[in-house]
């Protein structure tokens, strides 16, 4: 499927969402919905904000991109070129003039991401129709998975004791910048730090001794990559060990039970089972579990009385932790079955067997 074909499918969910709303336009202006619509299309200059410098006007009829004069000419040849959509701008000191140029190409009323020309917030109804990826977009996500897994390993062999926990980020944001992918969110925490925080910011000045772990979230061409990979110098205690070999367990039976058309909530509860048949039945209560992934980190959490369900061709990362000890990976959910995209080559592996299917989790790299 080219850009242009998966730009003109995304404006076939996009319009008949308008149409059953009777709405006179969508926008489209967060970095997520950005990329999602305009298939991998990059609306950002700080990395910091959830919107962009440019937004996607979607019209009954046409397709826009509203932005200012500083951005037009690198959003169209850069980002939208070659897709039919036409790219309106105004003066950049000229803020209301955005609105006049909105209101010449679209009727009202105006839904969408931002609030641009009074437009209602309705991001979370929007949100769905990113869900059920198509092949374009499923191979573009592998090829992130591929370098967010390599990155993560090739940092994990880089580093030593001494090593300052921020030097450890920095590591990994080079190792995904140079292959086109943007950290999204980089934690880094060592020794006693993995056990006492589930989101451990990177501290400059705490040094590694003998433990580390590391998490990084990639998003190429707007779809978000999570992993985590754990790594220990010099032999394990018991502790560690069975602690990793428990969180491989319950993280593939999140896995195992991801399956089209499963309920979110049933997932959570087979997860939280694992936690208790493995003697950490209340470890799930201290972090989040993970869920659906795509244009966001986390599309949304899930969480027990969750009722929605698992779509076709839909992405997840669940990230089942016990103090001490994390497994995350990022899946979607091919024809085939459940697709892990986040491998690192020659990591040491866990064997798990959920039912009838054996799982291959990460443990460990001992140096």
């Amino acid at each position: 499927m080219t850009r242009k074909e998966e730009v003109a499918e995304k404006g076939r969910r996009v319009r008949s969402y308008m149409a059953n709303n009777e709405i006179g336009a969508v926008l489209l202006g967060t970095q997520a919905n950005f990329a999602w619509y305009t298939a991998g299309g990059d609306n950002h200059v700080a990395l910091a904000t959830e919107s962009g410098v440019a937004t996607v006007v979607v019209t009954h009829e046409e397709d826009y991109v509203l932005t200012n004069n500083i951005e037009a000419q690198r959003i169209l040849e850069e980002e939208v070129g070659g897709l039919g959509i036409e790219v309106r701008s105004h003066p950049w000191w000229q803020g209301d003039e955005a609105v006049a140029v909105l209101r010449d190409m679209a009727e009202e009323p105006f839904v969408g991401d931002v609030p641009l020309g009074g437009a209602a917030d309705v991001a979370e109804e929007i949100a769905p129709l990113r869900y059920s990826l198509l092949s374009s977009e499923l191979q573009r996500y592998r090829y992130g998975g591929e370098i967010v897994g390599k990155v993560l390993g090739d940092v994990c062999l880089q580093i030593k004791p001494g090593d300052l926990e921020g030097k450890i980020a920095g590591l990994m944001a080079q190792g995904l910048m140079a292959w086109e992918l943007i950290p999204a969110v980089l934690l880094v925490a060592t020794d006693r730090r993995v056990f006492n925080y589930r989101h451990p910011i990177p501290n400059g000045t705490k040094p590694l001794e003998r433990y580390a772990m590391l998490v990084a979230v990639g998003r190429y061409k707007g779809l978000c990559v999570s992993a985590t990979r754990l790594v220990h110098f010099g032999p394990l205690s018991d502790e560690l060990r069975r602690k990793q070999e428990a969180v491989a367990h319950i993280d593939a039976t999140f896995i195992s039970h991801t399956t089209p058309g499963a309920r979110i909530g049933d997932i959570f509860s087979a997860g939280v089972a694992a936690y208790e048949e493995a003697g950490f039945g209340d470890e799930w209560q201290l972090h989040h579990q993970g869920g659906p992934t795509g244009y966001a980190p986390r599309e949304y959490r899930a969480e027990p009385d969750c009722d929605l369900t698992v779509q076709p061709n839909q992405a997840f990362a669940w990230n089942p932790s016990i103090s001490g000890t994390k497994s995350e990976d990022t899946i979607i959910l091919a024809d085939d079955g459940q697709e892990i995209i986040s491998p690192t080559p020659d990591w040491p592996m866990l064997t798990v067997q959920i039912g009838e299917t054996t799982w291959e989790r990460p443990d460990i790299l001992v140096r």
